[in-house]
C-alpha cells in the first residue's frame, strides 16, 4: 500500500519527521540569536523578535498535533523503532495531516534557506 496525504509510516515518523523537526528547530534558534545578539536596529530587532515568536507559535502547533498521532499509535511506533520490520502506515486524522505537512513545508523552507547563504 502506498502512503497518501493521510497517512505516514511509522518509520518515516521515529526516524524522518521528528528528527528534521528537531534540526530545523535547532537550526532556527541558533541562526536567530546570532542575528539577534549582533543587530543594533530597534527595526531589525523587532523583525526578527517577531520572526521568532511566529516560528515557535508554528512549532508549537506542530507538535501539539503529532503530540496526539504518538498518543493513538505508541505502540505502533515504538514497535516500528524496536523492529524495521513491523513498520506499519498510520492514519492521520485533518489536523495530523496538517501538523505533517506544516512540518514537511517548514524543513524545505529552512533547507532552501540554508542553500541561499
Amino acid at each position: 500500500m502506498m502512503p497518501d496525504a493521510n497517512t505516514i509510516s511509522a518509520w518515516e515518523v521515529t526516524q524522518e519527521l521528528i528528527p528534521k523537526l528537531n534540526a530545523v528547530e535547532e537550526q532556527i534558534e541558533s541562526t536567530l540569536k546570532a542575528i539577534l545578539n549582533t543587530h543594533q536596529e530597534p527595526d531589525e530587532i523587532e523583525r526578527y523578535t517577531k520572526f521568532w515568536g511566529e516560528f515557535q507559535l508554528e512549532l508549537m502547533m506542530i507538535r501539539m498535533n503529532l503530540e496526539n498521532l504518538f498518543k493513538r499509535y505508541h505502540r505502533e511506533l515504538e514497535a516500528a523503532i524496536n523492529d524495521p520490520r513491523k513498520d506499519i502506515l498510520l492514519t492521520l486524522d485533518q489536523h495530523e495531516t496538517i501538523a505533517v505537512e506544516n512540518a514537511r513545508q517548514l524543513h524545505n523552507r529552512v533547507q532552501r534557506l540554508q542553500q541561499k547563504r
